[in-house]
């Protein structure tokens, strides 16, 4: 029998990672004629645009593994219901008896309807899930194969604007920050910080809407302090009313991909006309979900060993799951793999929870940090005269 790969949104800096695991794994266990790679997810399936990836060596598809983006392309299309039968009929013709889709919650929805489908057509296909997202925001899974690399991105992010704040003060910068409707990526760039006076002074997670006036309030509270003010701020920030602070909204009719295109800069407009005091902002933007040379070493090997066990997973009959990861020592970090029913991950969104929020609404707390310092590089403080 056949096998096929998908990608679906986002890319991130392991992705590929997964791939190489899960593609070399069943080169090893030898039970696929063909091993199919669809070029630009399901765009890719339904144009049968595949490459053979059981065509490359052992030794090219483990270097791709080391690089940022998808080697395969992704895509965000979204499927009508004959799509799905579509699909089946294609892998009928090609012999695809396994599928294993790569992405998030959205992909993991795709995926099960991919399942459900065969299942009432009485189709024989194995559909397998890889969990893939830089929000963080899938349910079941301790983290996600990605979150850690843009994570590690941001909080260097944040520590460098706060060096350049500190030098020649903005006085308020207002560093944007991946996330549409979670705040994990934000509250990364806490690692930045190692005294009081260290950027970012403030951070903002959508699970915590804010009035103009609050964020205002905070800002002048740490400006009378310091002189100056870091502030991180997911791009998906709402006030109290749910809007993006008069900020431009892009693709405003859909209500998964609904966002702010410019909150970082409206915000900082309106800050400094409410406080009275100079403000700018920074977007990293998408290169902090595929920046390589910052990726973190235990993201890379979780989603490598994601993509091993979704292999094993097919070959040892499983359907309708998904890759998870589950942490096992606190105090010497280390994460096992199981398996964890399509179902409960699929249009599911995992927020940040309340205790790792203070209850001003505009830091984390300890435990949060506890969490996250195994998956992320340290982020040392630089030395200071």
């Amino acid at each position: 029998m056949n096998a096929l790969v998908a990608h679906g949104g986002g890319p991130t800096s392991v992705i590929n990672a997964s791939l190489a695991g899960l593609v070399n794994r069943a080169r090893e266990m030898r039970s696929f004629k063909h091993f199919y790679g669809a070029r630009l997810g399901v765009k890719g399936i339904l144009a049968e645009d595949w490459v053979d990836l059981l065509s490359y060596g052992f030794e090219a598809i483990e270097a791709v593994g080391r690089t940022p983006g998808s080697a395969i392309g992704s895509s965000r299309q979204k499927l009508s219901d004959d799509d799905y039968g579509t699909i089946l009929h294609i892998f009928d013709r090609h012999n695809v008896r396994c599928f294993f889709y790569t992405g998030g919650n959205g992909s993991m929805d795709t995926a099960l309807r991919v399942e459900q489908c065969a299942r009432a057509q009485g189709f024989e296909l194995k559909v397998i899930g890889i969990p893939k997202t830089i929000d963080n925001d899938l349910e079941i899974t301790d983290h996600t194969p990605g979150y850690p690399s843009t994570a590690h991105f941001f909080a260097i992010a944040a520590r460098d604007v706060g060096e350049d704040n500190r030098s020649l003060p903005s006085p308020v910068c207002v560093l944007e920050v991946l996330g549409r409707n979670v705040g994990w990526v934000a509250a990364a760039t806490a690692l930045a910080r190692h005294t009081d006076a260290d950027a970012p002074h403030l951070i903002y997670f959508p699970e915590r809407p804010r009035s103009l006036d609050q964020i205002a309030a905070d800002v002048d509270r740490v400006y009378t302090r310091l002189g100056r003010v870091v502030i991180a701020v997911c791009e998906g920030q709402m006030d109290e009313k749910g809007q993006p602070f008069g900020a431009d909204v892009d693709r405003a009719g859909s209500t998964v991909h609904r966002l702010a295109s410019n909150l970082g800069h409206t915000l900082a407009r309106r800050i400094s006309e409410t406080v009275g005091i100079r403000a700018r902002s920074e977007k990293p933007g998408l290169f902090g979900r595929c920046c390589g040379p910052l990726a973190s070493e235990v993201d890379r090997c979780e989603a490598y060993a994601c993509g091993r066990a979704a292999a094993a997973a097919a070959i040892d009959g499983e359907s309708g799951v998904m890759i998870a990861i589950r942490r096992v020592d606190e105090t010497l970090y280390r994460s096992e793999y199981f398996l964890t029913p399509l179902t409960e991950v699929a249009r599911r969104e995992r927020t940040m929870p309340d205790e790792w929020i203070n209850e001003q609404g505009n830091d984390v707390t300890s435990p949060f940090l506890e969490y996250l310092r195994p998956l992320v590089p340290q982020v040392h403080a630089y030395p200071r005269l």
